[in-house]
């Protein structure tokens, strides 16, 4: 059967992932000089917790070719089929690791790897569908055809507090001109053409969550949705019950914004994801 992969910046929850089949390599923060694989050496309480309590601003570093080879020669075993859907290559050089790792894997196996042009359960969404795909039955032509398809059905928006962390990081692509903004204005991004984009201002942390929701009731018929957040579980499940009017509210995935983009949206983003329905 085809085999799944993808990174840690899918926001997959690890019972999504062993439920799906889909196979998670882990992007790395750095805190100093200890470095930790994203959720595995580190959780995401512990990282928000010192995100916010340290002077010193975390790092980020993609996958090793090695980090990739490693699963990809343990499904090999399993599977003369695998396809990677990783997030952006404009964000990240995960795409570049699992492309080079291919050349590292023993035996006869037929690996695809896809850059999604997207992250957090943007990218989710995506893997989430063809890993059913996958489970269904679907071959790796199939699957990969199912991945292009789904790439521009796929919409992530984040509400911000602050792009103080973005700006730090260096991630904060199409949204600079939102910098010089009022300190009571909270910007709404998106990720386009794999970049980070400005969508509007709202005037407060209300405003910016009922723009969640509206830009979830605008599809006409959704496929898979997720709500994640980093620090504000409370907040993420109120806006959960609210599109229970718009979803099947336990078909709504619910995810924690990684480390790793952690270190760039900062502590309180809110985020709704669509895949919508062909």
């Amino acid at each position: 059967m085809l085999k799944i992969v993808t990174d840690s910046l899918s926001d997959i929850t690890s019972g999504l992932a062993g439920e799906l089949g889909i196979s998670v390599v882990p992007v790395y923060v750095r805190f100093g000089e200890k470095v930790y694989r994203d959720r595995v050496e580190i959780t995401t309480e512990e990282f928000y917790r010192r995100l916010t309590h340290e002077a010193t601003l975390p790092t980020t570093t993609q996958p090793t070719p090695s980090d990739f080879a490693e699963v990809y020669n343990k499904l090999a075993k399993e599977t003369n089929e695998i396809l990677v859907v990783t997030l952006s290559s404009k964000l990240s050089g995960t795409y570049q690791s699992a492309v080079h790792a291919k050349e590292m894997v023993e035996g006869d196996v037929r690996i695809e790897v896809i850059d999604s042009q997207t992250v957090v359960m943007g990218l989710g969404v995506i893997v989430i569908s063809v890993a059913r795909a996958a489970q269904a039955g679907a071959s790796l032509e199939e699957a990969v055809a199912l991945v292009h398809g789904a790439k521009p059905r796929s919409h992530a928006i984040m509400s911000f507090d602050t792009l103080k962390y973005l700006a730090k990081g260096g991630r904060i692509g199409r949204a600079q001109g939102l910098l010089g903004s009022m300190l009571s204005v909270k910007p709404i991004l998106t990720i386009k053409d794999g970049e980070i984009s400005p969508v509007t201002r709202v005037r407060s942390r209300a405003a910016g969550i009922d723009y969640l929701y509206n830009f979830v009731a605008g599809f006409p018929r959704i496929e898979e949705l997720a709500v994640e957040h980093a620090t504000t579980p409370d907040e993420a499940a109120a806006l959960v019950e609210r599109l229970g009017a718009l979803y099947p509210k336990e078909k709504i995935h619910p995810a924690n914004v990684s480390p790793v983009i952690g270190t760039y949206v900062g502590p309180h983003v809110l985020s709704v994801s669509v895949l919508a329905a062909p």
